[in-house]
């Protein structure tokens, strides 16, 4: 269907000869079909229309169809990053041995071609057929590619030897608690676990914070009788946790006389459940942090000394090597480092109060030193869940492209080395993406320093937009890109901040 679909648009109109579907989205409570097409060449409102008209004939006449073009034209920078993707994921001995020069590509009138230089007995049969078609979903136009026979022999290859991390045993922060006051203990707790902290398994857990949050629920036991439990969002100025508690008969009545604004005690077990901490309390009782209480600073885990999983690469930009030459850099990004850096995760929920916090898919990271774009990073990483079909039509992955990917464990040492001295930079990036990073590298010990610049604000102060999503802002710097895709959104805020710095003349505060 999609085939003859893609056949109707492109036989529409010689601008949409080349054209992809990017996107389609069906709402069925509105009966509104919505179909994103990429072109890589200027189109008119004419052409647009008979693309309506090429795709009306596979929608059912009650559905309502709204159609979206927009322009991309890849440089060979793009799809040269896409080929390394593609080979990481169909291909991991190939992949392993790469170097910057062994994927050459090159412009043609229709399209790109392209070489694999690789040792021949690590290519499969049907590596380039494979690359082929995953350059084929992300760009316009006509892709040809072979594989050529490597200089150097397999023996050759250096392989990086392996190198143990000095041992590092995360501390667990504690704080005093004053005014204790029994509920239905019969032990007198003195300190309390920061709830930022609180990622280890323990059977005796103690935990002390105002309630945020507290709601009485029901549930049937297995002899079909209901009982009644309770849920608390605690905070204590770390971190903010949810508690599940089941209550005592005779105590019931007086844990219903606990309140929003009133600082509690909970002693419990701290367990792993589906991939998130759980805590389930087995006592409450009364009990606050000290006044005044400022939670000491965490200790990190050291910077790794080696990159083991995931390398960053050199970037040059050769399509666009005027973007610093014409155009010299702001000096004030002189003397700075900055990590600029985009997620595609499972979802949006970015707080594990609710015990469901989602995972990173990808990280899309470029290094900006001097003002320049000298390094990039990018992985995909397997969630360890299903993606929904919700994900997968927004961002393009699917469940192959993370199946083999590494966990987010053996990701996030590399990418706190790769931040290590550096600003962060990203656009809503203190709302969403900071929030992602800083848990799961938290979780193994990386203290993220919070030096945040966003684009949104600083192109609010400087840009008069409709908006401020990534798209609209970089239509206004000219900047063609393929949305919702990490390393690709990464490499836009990028180039954003650094003409955003360039109006501003000043870094703002972080």
């Amino acid at each position: 269907m999609t085939d003859k679909i893609i056949s109707e648009i492109r036989a529409s109109g010689e601008s949409l000869k080349r054209a992809i579907i990017r996107e389609v989205t069906v709402e069925r409570s509105s009966k509104i079909v919505t179909v994103k097409l990429i072109a890589d060449s200027a189109f008119t409102p004419a052409d647009k229309t008979r693309a309506i008209a090429a795709i009306k004939k596979f929608v059912p006449e009650y559905f309502e169809l709204n159609v979206e073009i927009s322009k991309l034209t890849p440089d060979c920078e793009m799809v040269k990053r896409k080929i390394n993707e593609a080979i990481s994921i169909f291909s991991k001995p190939v992949f392993a041995t790469l170097t910057q020069d062994d994927v050459v590509v090159n412009k043609t009138e229709n399209g790109f071609n392209y070489g694999i230089y690789t040792v021949q007995s690590l290519s499969s049969a049907d590596l380039c057929d494979r690359v082929t078609d995953y350059l084929q979903k992300s760009f316009c136009g006509e892709f040809s590619g072979k594989i050529e026979c490597s200089k150097q022999n397999l023996d050759d290859i250096e392989v990086e030897q392996e190198y143990d991390e000095p041992e590092f045993e995360m501390p667990v922060r504690f704080f005093e608690i004053i005014d204790f006051e029994f509920i239905e203990g019969d032990k007198i707790q003195k300190n309390a676990v920061y709830l930022s902290d609180l990622n280890f398994a323990g059977d005796e857990a103690v935990v002390c914070g105002v309630v945020e949050d507290v709601r009485e629920r029901s549930y049937k036991n297995k002899k079909d009788e209901e009982k009644v439990y309770f849920t608390y969002t605690l905070n204590d100025g770390t971190a903010t946790s949810y508690i599940t508690y089941f209550p005592r008969l005779k105590t019931i009545e007086k844990i219903r006389q606990i309140k929003v604004g009133e600082s509690i005690v909970c002693t419990g077990t701290n367990e792993e459940f589906r991939g998130n901490r759980r805590f389930t309390a087995k006592v409450l009782d009364y009990g606050k942090a000290p006044a005044g209480f400022v939670p000491e600073k965490r200790k990190s885990k050291p910077v790794p000394r080696y990159y083991k999983t995931v390398k960053p690469e050199p970037y040059v930009d050769l399509e666009q090597a005027d973007f610093f030459t014409e155009k010299a850099a702001p000096k004030c990004l002189s003397g700075h480092k900055f990590v600029v850096f985009d997620l595609e995760t499972t979802g949006l929920n970015s707080s594990p109060v609710s015990g469901n916090m989602d995972r990173i898919i990808e990280i899309g990271a470029f290094k900006i030193e001097n003002g320049e774009i000298s390094e990039s990073f990018t992985t995909f990483i397997n969630p360890q869940r299903k993606l929904s079909e919700e994900i997968t039509a927004l961002t393009g992955i699917n469940e192959d492209m993370v199946k083999d990917a590494p966990v987010y464990e053996g990701v996030m040492g590399d990418f706190f080395k790769f931040c290590d001295g550096c600003i962060l930079v990203g656009h809503n990036v203190a709302g969403f993406d900071f929030k992602f990073v800083d848990y799961y590298c938290a979780s193994l010990g990386y203290v993220l320093e919070r030096k945040i610049i966003d684009t949104i604000p600083l192109a609010q102060e400087l840009l008069f937009l409709p908006n401020y999503k990534l798209n609209t802002v970089a239509d206004k710097f000219g900047i063609t890109f393929n949305h919702h895709r990490a390393i690709d959104d990464a490499l836009t805020t990028a180039k954003i901040f650094i003409e955003l710095i360039r109006l501003k003349k000043s870094l703002p505060k972080f």
